[in-house]
């Protein structure tokens, strides 16, 4: 009967850490998936980001273009 005991405690302890692994899979997933969504967000940001300093350099561009050069309104000043 030792061995029974023995086979039903390792058993035991296999469907423990399965247990615990599944509640750690699951944990990762949530944590995902809320990443996903601030990745989103951020890459949203990116996006209005690169659209406003494009949008910017073609206004300069095209006041430039009425006025002067457009290197000069796309040089930063020295300090």
């Amino acid at each position: 009967m030792t061995e029974g005991c023995a086979v039903a405690s390792v058993l035991g302890m296999l469907e423990e850490r399965e247990a615990a692994a599944r509640v750690r899979v699951e944990d990762l997933r949530e944590e995902a998936a809320r990443l996903a969504e601030v990745l989103e967000a951020a890459e949203i940001e990116l996006d209005r980001r690169v659209i406003a300093r494009e949008e910017l350099v073609e206004a300069l561009a095209m006041s430039a273009g009425k006025s002067g050069d457009p290197e000069t309104f796309l040089q930063v000043p020295p300090e």
